[in-house]
């Protein structure tokens, strides 16, 4: 008997060597700074809650052309008065915990971030929400507060996910940005802040054959170069954004593939309305004939950004299409001379960012507001500054914003989200982002009114009707539209990144 064994040893050998290793499929992201959480409804970061839909998934999402889509839910219907929202979720999906996706789920997330007391910093993207309820295990109800026909879009907002209650119950509100439990296609694995983030695989995701790689690390790597060069090398697969002075660099190399994906981040330069001079459209209307968004586009985004055209993005939902604003300087020094301010002023402008495309912009509206007189003092404003100087800020009368370059972009696709944060009357900080402190009765109207309406064709006349006021108020200089640049490697694919800056990578492959 020992022959036979002795031949199947050596067929087994054979066996051995004729069948390669598996090879997994390991893929990094390197990516422009750290994460502020895990969890996207305490996060302000697009990011933070780009990374967190590796294992967080929420009712309703978007497509890469911002449409809205049912990711978990199944269906909904809306109450005629606007009020109820009836929602069917799908069946058979499991938290990572093991345990099942269903209405309480829904209703366990929802009095979370509705509750004051977690201080969730999205608290006020749901506060709408009256209250949540179980229909039956696949059916929520929720109740709002008054009528507000984006809510199916609020729902779909990055932040709007679905975290284990399981989970919740067992770390707490705080502790859970630790220990992430959700129904996405990977499972967390570790997290060391400065240094990388992991995921693998989910094996049991409800998307049957998804995904098809083993893991991903998230490294932030703030310096751009080096981002660049991880990319050159092979240590990272996939990167975003890629700075715009370092785009050719990459386009050149033959195994990189480099992306320019349209956007709705729009960049503008707000003015504070409850101070002088800026309490005088004149002036704001002048700094916004003053500035060449043409040449904005090339000296500071390399080309890859164009004109705003609008106070709400061409690809948000009810946008209206007004300008771009004209160049005049010729007209801006008349306004000015109307104004009062024939020799111009000097004042702050401050950048919410301190990257080096900001550096950019900063300095170039620097010498073009020069033009007319207005002599500004730059300061590139780091994170935590911004966030005590400007967004934390109590008192609007003693706010010290004046000239504030920063960017917004609507992640619900709607234009309640792209104005409603940003111009609205009560949205002053610290409540919103209003950092110009616009306020015209008018314009709030039409938005309470657009909210208030189901029927698309009035909400299109409202949103049209605020859109027009505002620009001819000029709260804000429009600036650009970028475009968004990621690069990634050829033999990846089914990343993308979406209009708002986010990413969507649930079909991500490595050859």
């Amino acid at each position: 008997m020992k022959a036979p064994f002795r031949m199947l040893a050596a067929a087994l050998a054979t066996l051995a060597i004729a069948v390669p290793a598996y090879a997994a499929k390991d893929v990094v992201f390197a990516v422009a700074s750290t994460f502020t959480t895990t969890d996207p409804y305490d996060a302000n970061d697009t990011l933070s809650q780009a990374m967190a839909k590796s294992f967080y998934e929420g009712l309703f999402g978007f497509d890469r052309n911002m449409k809205l889509i049912p990711v978990l839910a199944e269906s909904y219907d809306v109450s005629k008065d606007g009020l109820t929202y009836t929602i069917k979720l799908k069946h058979g999906i499991k938290f990572h915990d093991g345990t099942d996706f269903n209405a309480e789920a829904v209703k366990a997330n929802f009095d979370r971030v509705t509750n004051p007391d977690n201080k969730l910093k999205r608290y006020g993207l749901y506060s709408i929400i009256a209250k949540t309820e179980v229909v039956d295990p696949y059916t929520a109800k929720i109740t709002l507060k008054e009528p507000f026909s984006a809510f199916i879009n609020d729902l779909a907002h990055p932040s709007g996910v679905m975290i284990s209650p399981a989970a919740l119950k067992q770390y707490g509100s705080k502790d859970i940005a630790f220990h992430p439990v959700g129904t996405g296609p990977f499972k967390f694995v570790e997290w060391k802040a400065t240094d990388y983030l992991k995921v693998a695989k989910n094996e049991n995701y409800w998307k049957k054959g998804f995904p098809k790689v083993d893991t991903i690390t998230w490294k932030p790597v703030v310096d751009n170069n080096s981002r660049a060069a991880m990319m050159q090398t092979g240590e990272a697969q996939f990167t975003f954004p890629v700075p715009y002075e370092l785009a050719d660099v990459l386009k050149a190399k033959p195994n990189l593939e480099l992306v320019a994906a349209p956007s709705i981040v729009l960049r503008y330069l707000s003015m504070n309305t409850q101070q002088k001079p800026f309490d005088n459209p004149k002036v704001r209307q002048a700094i916004a004939y003053a500035i060449n968004k043409q040449a904005l586009a090339k000296v500071a985004f390399a080309g890859y950004a164009e004109p705003a055209e609008g106070v709400v993005p061409q690809a948000v939902e009810y946008s209206v299409k007004l300008g771009p604003w004209p160049y005049d300087v010729a007209k801006a020094k008349q306004l000015m001379k109307e104004a009062g301010y024939p020799n111009g002023f000097e004042t702050e402008l401050w950048s919410a960012y301190n990257h080096s495309t900001a550096q950019k912009v900063s300095q170039f509206l620097q010498q073009q507001l020069q033009q007319i007189g207005i002599r500004t003092k730059i300061t590139l404003l780091e994170a935590g500054q911004r966030v005590q100087q400007v967004e934390s800020w109590q008192d609007p009368k003693t706010a010290p914003v004046r000239l504030y370059y920063v960017g917004w972009s609507a992640s619900t696709g709607e234009a309640d989200w792209a104005l409603r944060p940003l111009l609205f009357g009560d949205s002053w900080p610290p409540k919103l982002f209003n950092t110009a402190y616009y306020k015209n009765d008018k314009v709030d109207a039409d938005i309470k009114d657009a909210l208030a309406t189901s029927d698309k064709t009035e909400k299109a006349k409202l949103y049209k009707d605020a859109q027009e006021t505002i620009w001819h108020d000029a709260p804000w200089a429009p600036l650009v539209t970028e475009k968004l640049l990621s690069a990634h490697s050829k033999n990846l694919s089914g990343v993308y990144v979406m209009p708002d800056a986010s990413f969507e990578f649930s079909g991500i492959d490595l050859k």
